[in-house]
């Protein structure tokens, strides 16, 4: 499909006033090949981005009165569309206007209005429809003849009825799999279980439910793994060695977690008369898969490794993720080096990209490195650091630099809660606790950071196709709504419009650091920005504050870092640039699209399941007590975050001698006795309720009557 015609048809539409025919439409866009026309027509409508109106008139959706949108939720007797429009909130629309469209279901609306409840509209028709699979809960009825329902996970707010004879052998309680249907004669959605998972509360189940509901691969071909074996088998020959720059005598070696088995990228570094040399060493995953291979296309289809608590599922097989690729200490490694020189202010002076053959001298594991750079190393982990102690320390004072040097330019710090579970052999949740990241964790993350900008810059100067890493300044709309928040906890706001600069937000953070709302501020800080993805063009990236950007570090488990590699080896052979750009330039659009898609599904599941493993951990701690902090409120009640950091929530509704007013900022206040609960405070809960199978946690208010029970 040619993007050019398309975007010549939709800006003619946005010269006119009102809807035109078709040929009106073909001499207004200057689209004059009818084949070529009609494609792009087909091509647009089925996007939603134009409506085909009754009198065969062409309009965009918006002149028209219409919108695209998907259906995300259906209750009892409706249903709510999200708008493709992100400015636009959702429409509600009445269960006799759906047209029998579902959850998942990319449609088209008319009749769009506005009251006081917000918008609503009907559905004119389905564009596109969604997956009719969901994953959820069967729930019987008491009695021999018991009806059976569904409890989907997500987009209906409803029990789905199990047609007579569709429950396979499910049990009361099982995590299933199930089609759903829209039955028109009877105007309800039916259900047939397809798939049983296993006992809904445990996390491990719904882990197995929330990868298929994703639609994630766990199981490589038989062709791939073939491959994959292969390729992994492949000496390194002294012809391969030659051909690179031989680095198997310097002080290289790796950091990572202790129980990490694919370790892509290893440092070097060096402190010279004036300044350093940094060199960032990555597995040249692009040697072993090729373009056009089965690995490369299950690769590509993947996106992303997927972690969870109890599995990895691999972007690539383990013959080439913990094989051939992982730099393991003590072996001969192939390897695509960028080496870059820092002056003694730790500025970027020069750099160049070389494949390259490495040893790693020292299998490095955070928690030890740490020790090492604290002093409290035993002689046992000293002695294993020798070879590379020197290089450590210079690491550290490189590093130190570059983190000021990040400051200074406004890169912004978000905290982030993130959780690390434990599991027993039954792999069921026994302790929770948040994640620490030490010393030897920052200091990798700047140096992937240099190299990842250096790829970009290369990349950049050179004028080639290119896959970078991009986030985009905040929108006007969402700023105002940080800037309400951030003055309702009293912090200045006058810099937080429109044209903000990373520094003020940077500021605003650190204001908020050592108060009562420092998770609050950061997280709508986060929640202010656009989402990081990848794109073929240099936008930028705002949360790092730097003009160029991309993934170079990481393409064992990225597909993006991959593709980088790949068009970044052509260059360094020397394949000239107009070349490259013919070979790659719509390979890297697609990369891009697709890398950032499959990025976003790893990481829905991802949080999914950690809600899951959270709840079964608290769900062997009903009952007790907690310190929490007020993190979150809502009309409704208060979420709580206790010291391991799992969230709950306190309802307010149930309390019939209350009155809640929540101000829709930060504050909710009972009208009657005055009590007012306001994010940051401190508030003693007792957990009350945990559903693995939803992923949700309860708590109740220590009260005097609560105690005397």
């Amino acid at each position: 499909m040619d993007q050019q015609e398309n975007k010549m048809i939709l800006e003619a539409l946005r010269q006119q006033s009102e809807p035109v025919s078709r040929n009106e439409l073909m001499i207004l866009s200057g689209v004059l090949e009818s084949n070529a026309f009609n494609n792009a027509l087909s091509y647009l409508e089925s996007k939603g981005e134009i409506v085909v109106l009754n009198r065969r008139k062409i309009a965009l959706p918006e002149q028209a009165g219409y919108a695209a949108a998907t259906i995300v939720r259906q209750g009892r007797g409706f249903s709510f569309a999200s708008p493709a429009d992100a400015k636009i909130e959702d429409i509600f629309i009445h269960e006799k206007c759906t047209k029998g469209a579902l959850p998942g279901d990319f449609v088209m609306l008319r009749n769009i209005t506005e009251s006081d409840r917000g918008l609503s509209g009907e559905v004119d028709h389905i564009i596109e429809r969604g997956s009719r699979i969901v994953t959820g809960v069967v729930e019987r009825e008491k009695g021999k003849f018991g009806k059976a329902y569904v409890l989907p996970d997500s987009g209906y707010a409803v029990h789905i009825r199990i047609v007579q004879g569709g429950e396979l052998k499910s049990k009361n309680g099982d995590k299933v799999k199930a089609a759903v249907a829209f039955d028109r004669k009877e105007k309800r959605v039916y259900a047939r279980v397809i798939k049983i998972y296993g006992e809904a509360e445990s996390a491990k189940v719904c882990s197995d439910a929330i990868i298929d509901a994703n639609g994630i691969p766990t199981k490589f071909t038989v062709a791939v793994k073939h491959e994959a074996a292969l390729r992994a088998a492949e000496p390194i020959t002294d012809e391969e060695i030659a051909a690179r720059l031989d680095l198997r005598d310097e002080p290289i070696f790796t950091i990572d977690g202790a129980d990490a088995k694919d370790l892509d990228d290893a440092i070097s570094v060096k402190k010279l008369e004036n300044g350093w040399e940094l060199g960032v060493h990555i597995a040249d995953v692009s040697h072993y898969v090729t373009e056009g291979s089965r690995l490369d296309e299950a690769a590509m289809d993947r996106g992303t490794s997927v972690y969870f608590s109890d599995r990895v599922i691999p972007m690539l097989p383990v013959e080439i993720s913990n094989g051939c690729c992982s730099l393991n200490a003590d072996t001969k490694k192939l390897t695509f080096s960028a080496i870059l020189t820092l002056d003694q202010r730790a500025e970027l002076m020069d750099y160049r990209f070389e494949k390259s053959v490495i040893v790693s001298k020292v299998r490095g594991v955070y928690s030890e490195v740490n020790e090492i750079l604290s002093g409290t190393a035993d002689e046992a982990i000293k002695q294993k650091y020798a070879p590379v102690t020197d290089s450590l320390f210079a690491a550290r004072e490189l590093a130190d630099l570059l983190k000021q040097k990040a400051k200074q330019r406004g890169e912004l710090e978000i905290e982030t809660s993130e959780l690390r579970f434990v599991l027993d052999e039954n792999g069921e949740c026994i302790d929770v606790s948040q994640r620490e990241r030490g010393e030897a964790e920052e200091l990798i993350e700047q140096f992937m950071i240099m190299a990842n900008r250096a790829a970009a810059l290369y990349a950049k100067s050179a004028g080639i196709p290119f896959v970078y890493r991009v986030h985009e300044p905040p929108e006007p709309e969402r700023l105002e709504t940080l800037a309400t928040l951030a003055a309702a906890c009293g912090f200045p706001v006058r810099r937080l419009k429109e044209g903000v600069h990373q520094t003020d937000l940077a500021a605003l953070i650190s204001e908020a650091k050592e108060t009562r709302y420092a998770r609050l501020i950061s997280t709508q800080v986060l929640r202010s920005m656009a989402k990081a993805k990848y794109d073929a063009r240099p936008l930028g990236h705002f949360g790092l504050s730097l003009a160029d950007y991309c993934h170079f570090t990481s393409p064992i488990r990225r597909y993006p870092d991959t593709s980088v590699h790949r068009i970044l080896s052509a260059l360094v052979s020397g394949m000239p640039v107009d070349e490259i750009a013919k070979k790659y330039g719509e390979f890297a659009s697609l990369s891009a699209s697709m890398s950032s898609e499959r990025e976003l599904r790893a990481m829905r599941a991802e949080r999914e399941a950690e809600k899951c493993y959270a709840a079964e951990y608290m769900k062997s701690h009903i009952g007790e007590e907690y310190e929490g902090i007020v993190s979150g409120i809502t009309p409704k009640g208060l979420f709580v975050v206790i010291p391991n950091g799992i969230e709950g929530f306190v309802s307010l509704v149930d309390d019939e001698k209350a009155f809640y007013e929540y101000d829709g900022i930060t504050t909710t206040r009972d009208r009657k006795s005055g009590m007012s609960y306001s994010i940051g405070d401190s508030l003693r809960i007792i957990v009350s309720n945990a559903s693995v199978a939803l992923g949700t946690v309860d708590f109740i208010r220590k009260t005097s009557e609560s105690n005397e029970e």
